[in-house]
């Protein structure tokens, strides 16, 4: 499947999380919000998924996930012209955030849904 470009009304976010709950919980959230919402179980799949998906406005990454971690992924995405201009948004339990990687912003679990929403606003509009 060939890679859709992004348009300039791009209001599509991919997050990367493989708790189903919490994948469920942040793609209504932000479905309710306009925004439309890919998601992917661990850094592999969101890989390939980036692969087919118009380019999404910002990547909510879990850390802690099977099969490729949030810091796999984000070494991995920081490899690519294209792919390391899309920003990356950290939502995690991981309490101390010196030990996330670098990224665009940090939003602790549990998710305050006002921190979420300001977060996607300043990236997504």
């Amino acid at each position: 499947m060939e890679k859709k470009e992004a348009d300039s009304n791009n209001k599509s976010i991919l997050v990367i999380e493989d708790n189903k709950e919490i994948q469920d919980s942040l793609k209504m959230a932000l479905e309710v919000e306009g925004y439309y919402v890919f998601t992917a179980d661990n850094g592999k799949e969101g890989l390939d998924k980036l692969e087919k998906i118009p380019t999404p406005c910002m990547i909510l990454l879990d850390l802690m996930m099977p099969v490729m971690n949030g810091w796999e992924f984000v070494d991995a995405i920081s490899k690519d012209l294209m792919l390391s201009t899309i920003p990356v948004v950290v939502v995690s339990a991981f309490g101390d955030k010196k030990g996330t990687p670098k990224t665009d912003g940090y939003i602790q679990k549990p998710i305050d849904l006002d921190a979420l929403l300001n977060t996607v606003t300043k990236h997504c509009g």
